[in-house]
């Protein structure tokens, strides 16, 4: 019997799946140049190598998505820096700008509407604080200006505005006037306290702090020069800490400051010379501000004051030239003020009846 053998079938490998797309294929743009997309290893020189299948990179994540990450670091860079300044939030809202949703408004501190902070805002609210006082005295009248400290008609001048004074009348910048009594005074300062007499309700100043004040500050001065009530002028702080030597008015000297012009402002010396007269035997020195607001005779007394509505400082002397024919000229920006500070330190004392 015959075997008859079946034919052998032919063997085929198991193919790989087909990818959802072609392979990407090399291009070639000359003899010798090969670019292999993908990011392919680049064949060695004069070998060919067949194409091969390259993995799809994964998708790309969503904008929005992307957008929210780089929204939160740069919001944490922002809270890492804001230590040193506002600027890093306004670069964070730049940079995020196109991706993050448009905001209504911007966040922030908005400028007051008021007047706070301006010449005529202080001079509204510290006006009705300040008043004119006329003292009468057995050798002539004077006229200064002094600061409400309580509601009760408690009242800080300068003591050479009210030394020796027989009587003294306070108005008020609404007009209304008060007769007053001295309480205390320290000629060692320049500095007086008095009394209103059946005063109520009035509005007193607030005390500030000198020793935040700085070179170049603005100030408001309020006084009453010449009598003109209520006068209001504005410059800067120009220095500190200026050593003024004052006539120091104990009421021995009445009939020596007769010979002075009493528009011509107090006596004072600075800088080795004297102004505005010969200050005397008995004189007084303190450490002042030194303003170029415009400060003239009956400014003394009177208040030197912040941006921020405060009593910074007594005014007390200024130096006004005097013209060829005898009489007075007007300030020329060299004007003095005792140090709110000063006072402060002062005030129990001149309540107990001060060093007279």
């Amino acid at each position: 019997m015959t075997d008859h053998q079946q034919p052998q079938q032919p063997y085929y490998p198991p193919q790989p799946p087909r990818p959802p797309y072609d392979p990407t294929q090399p291009v070639t743009t000359e003899p010798g140049t090969t670019i292999w997309p993908s990011g392919g290893h680049v064949p060695p020189s004069g070998g060919h190598v067949p194409p091969t299948f390259t993995a799809p990179a994964p998708a790309a994540p969503l904008p929005h998505r992307r957008a929210k990450r780089g929204v939160g670091l740069l919001a944490a860079v922002a809270i890492a820096a804001a230590a040193v300044g506002g600027g890093t939030a306004t670069l964070v809202q730049q940079l995020t700008a196109a991706d993050a949703p448009t905001a209504s408004g911007v966040s922030g501190t908005n400028v007051s509407a008021s007047s706070k902070g301006t010449v005529a805002g202080v001079a509204q609210a510290v006006s009705p604080s300040i008043v004119e006082i006329s003292a009468n005295s057995s050798s002539g009248k004077s006229t200064g200006s002094g600061v409400i400290i309580t509601g009760d008609g408690e009242i800080v001048t300068n003591n050479h505005v009210i030394s020796g004074a027989s009587s003294i009348a306070v108005q008020l910048s609404n007009g209304k006037t008060y007769r007053a009594k001295v309480v205390g005074t320290d000629p060692d300062k320049d500095l007086a306290l008095i009394k209103l007499e059946g005063a109520s309700g009035l509005k007193a100043a607030t005390l500030g702090n000198s020793d935040d004040v700085k070179v170049g500050d603005e100030v408001v001065a309020i006084g009453s020069p010449e009598g003109l009530t209520g006068t209001v002028t504005s410059g800067i702080v120009s220095a500190l800490d200026r050593d003024v030597t004052v006539a120091k008015d104990d009421g021995q000297d009445q009939q020596r400051q007769q010979q002075y012009d009493p528009r011509q402002g107090w006596p004072f010396e600075f800088g080795g010379q004297e102004f505005n007269g010969d200050t005397g035997s008995s004189k007084t020195t303190y450490k002042a501000i030194q303003t170029d607001a415009s400060l003239n005779p009956g400014n003394s007394g009177g208040a030197l004051i912040n941006m921020n509505g405060e009593i910074i400082g007594i005014n007390s002397a200024m130096y006004s030239p005097s013209s060829s024919n005898g009489s007075s000229a007007g300030s020329v920006g060299l004007g003095f003020a005792i140090p709110v500070n000063t006072l402060k330190a002062d005030l129990d004392e001149l309540r107990d009846g001060g060093t007279n």
